[in-house]
């Protein structure tokens, strides 16, 4: 039985890092708060838009919860940002082990051992 290393690269260590980052995300929503100028008055409407089938949708947000609303979006802007950092390590990790996994390969026949199987 092939015992398995637990190797910890930069890459490694980076996608744990931010996934602990994940982990600490609080309540979030897709989309984008608008404000809108009413005409018959001084005040505002705020809608939280969002595409659903290749179509804006506009969802009306009550004065009262704007504040919530916003940091909701804040929040969902910085988890699609760690989900790339996630991806960025993840590959940077697969390029990585493919890289040494062909020096390993190559040395081991510059030496003339045999494959490891």
């Amino acid at each position: 039985m092939k015992a398995t290393k637990n190797v910890k690269n930069r890459f490694v260590t980076r996608r744990e890092a931010v996934l602990r980052q994940i982990a600490g995300i609080g309540p979030f929503i897709e989309g984008t708060l608008v404000k809108l100028p009413r005409k018959d008055c001084r005040h505002v409407a705020h809608r939280l838009t969002s595409k659903v089938k290749g179509k804006t949708r506009a969802v009306y947000v009550p004065l009262d919860r704007v504040r919530d609303v916003e940091a909701w979006t804040k929040e969902y802007k910085r988890l699609k940002q760690l989900i790339r950092a996630v991806t960025q390590a993840s590959l940077g990790e697969l390029r990585n082990h493919v890289r040494s996994r062909r020096a390993s390969l190559a040395a081991r026949k510059n030496f003339g051992l045999p494959r490891p199987d």
